[in-house]
C-alpha cells in the first residue's frame, strides 16, 4: 500500500483490504472513505467488508462512490461534507488514489 499525503490532514492510497487496516490505524488516520464503487473489478473487497475492518479498528468509514473519469457536482458535495464531519487524519481510497486526489482538489474549488 502507497499512502501519498495531499494535504497536513488528508491521504490517497489505491485499493486497500481488511487486512491493511491495522497498518493504516497503526499510522494514525482517524477516518477512511472510499471513493471505489463495489464492482469495478471482480477481486476488489466490497466496500462493507472494509467498512468492517475499519470500524472494527475504531475508525469512521464513509463510502462516496465515484465513478472513473465521472466526477459528479454530488460527488464533490459529499466529498466536502464528509472532510469536514470526519475526525482527521482521512485516508481516501480507489483503484489508484487519483478519483480521491481529484475529489479533494475540486472540493478545494468550492470551499
Amino acid at each position: 500500500m502507497e499512502i501519498r499525503q495531499i494535504s497536513e490532514d488528508y491521504s490517497v492510497t489505491g485499493q486497500i483490504e481488511p487486512a491493511d487496516v491495522t497498518q493504516i490505524a497503526a499510522a494514525g488516520f482517524k477516518s477512511v472513505i472510499c471513493n471505489r464503487p463495489d464492482g469495478e473489478q471482480a477481486d476488489q473487497p466490497k466496500q462493507d467488508a472494509v467498512r468492517a475492518a475499519v470500524e472494527s479498528a475504531g475508525l469512521t468509514f464513509r463510502y462516496i462512490p465515484v465513478i472513473s473519469g465521472q466526477i459528479s457536482a454530488d460527488n464533490v458535495a459529499e466529498q466536502a461534507k464528509a472532510l469536514q464531519e470526519l475526525p482527521l487524519p482521512i485516508l481516501a481510497y480507489c483503484r489508484s488514489g487519483g478519483r480521491c486526489t481529484n475529489l479533494f482538489l475540486a472540493v478545494q474549488k468550492i470551499v
